[in-house]
């Protein structure tokens, strides 16, 4: 018999994209979303909708009624995540989504137990956010095996969709985030600037509080973790800077306003710049003696990557589940070789250097 799964917030920009990718891959998922424009995109696709919002528990686990996988686009996922996890709990559903939102990943994590005892997988960030970094992440610590230290980072020119901005806009109050000594520490917007060749020429790069703070942990083990966006050297100074302005920005009033002209501005990177434009991404593992192990691969785009990503996981899951339920992370899910399969994606370029020798 089938598997039947489910794809909320269909209507977002990657959640469209994924639907008409799965149509032709020949996937029939269930389209859902807390408006009734998704029966409209449905119908063109020739699939099934269900309106439902996840406020409402009943509704939802009404709606998830023989529902085998749940894919989690509607971002920001703050305002979905746990609702969605909950509701994928009871009904005994694998959820995965696209999230980059640390919070989320820790949530995930918290219901590690009762995942394993229903038998489900929750694997959050099956997306650009955190598949490559992830899959890095697991080949350092593979190669290096007594890393104590972790980077990772990324250098792209992929413009960015209203969902991930608003979750942007979420997170600046919070300022950065690290993993120090095992644990997730709070420090200020460019909180450490360095120099790194991502694998397009050396760039200036600003520590961001980017998903693997809390995925490449659960990954590796590795207890020092920093991530990194290649950025101007001036655009990374005035991130210092706006750490006076977070008391502002964590105002209601001001965060709707900013998410509402989001809505109104931003549209995503259109089919040709998610053809075009490239990403490459480094990492780089330490150990106490100084040994240093750097990684770089170049993939897709990372909303064209997300599409394949979060289809390639579903498949995954629908087809082969693992023996035991829990929280995952793509790369414990799949392996670190995961990210080579998707296409667009090169091969992982893996150096180890002595510990007489420096590394960018």
């Amino acid at each position: 018999m089938s598997k039947l799964w489910l794809l909320y917030g269909a209507t977002g920009y990657s959640g469209k994209l994924i639907a008409q990718q799965a149509i032709r891959q020949g996937l029939q998922p269930i389209l859902a979303g807390r408006s009734t424009a998704v029966y409209e995109l449905a119908t063109s696709l020739g699939l099934s909708a269900r309106v439902f919002d996840l406020a409402d528990r009943k509704a939802t686990l009404a709606a998830l009624q023989g529902i085998d996988l749940v894919l989690n686009c509607a971002g920001p996922f703050s305002a979905t995540a746990q609702a969605m996890i909950k509701a994928c709990l009871a009904r005994k559903a694998h959820y995965l989504d696209i999230t980059g939102e640390i919070a989320v990943f820790e949530y995930a994590h918290s219901q590690h137990d009762e995942a394993r005892e229903q038998g489900i997988v929750l694997c959050p960030g099956v997306g650009f956010d955190v598949i490559p970094t992830d899959c890095m992440a697991a080949a350092l610590k593979e190669t290096l095996p007594d890393a104590c230290e972790l980077m990772l980072g990324f250098d792209t020119a992929s413009g960015l969709s209203p969902g991930t901005l608003k979750s942007m806009i979420e997170a600046l109050p919070l300022g950065g985030m690290v993993r120090q000594d095992g644990r997730i520490i709070g420090v200020p917007l460019g909180y450490k600037i360095r120099t790194v060749d991502f694998g397009f020429g050396l760039k200036s790069a600003v520590t961001i509080p980017w998903g693997d703070i809390s995925t490449a942990y659960r990954t590796t083990g590795i207890p020092n973790i920093e991530t990194y966006i290649a950025i101007p050297k001036t655009v990374a100074y005035l991130m210092r800077y706006s750490n006076w302005t977070r008391g502002l920005l964590k105002r209601p009033a001001v965060q709707r306003f900013l998410k509402r002209c989001i809505e109104q501005w931003v549209k995503g990177p259109d089919a040709e710049q998610r053809a075009t434009l490239r990403t490459a991404v480094w990492g780089q593992a330490r150990n106490e003696h100084g040994d240093i192990c750097s990684a770089r691969i170049e993939t897709d785009n990372g909303y064209a990557l997300t599409i394949t990503g979060a289809l390639a996981l579903t498949q995954h899951l629908l087809g082969s589940a693992p023996a035991q339920g829990g929280h995952y992370t793509p790369a414990k899910l799949c392996g670190w070789r995961l990210i080579e399969t998707l296409p667009g994606s090169g091969k992982m370029q893996i150096s180890i250097l002595p510990s007489t020798s420096t590394a960018v």
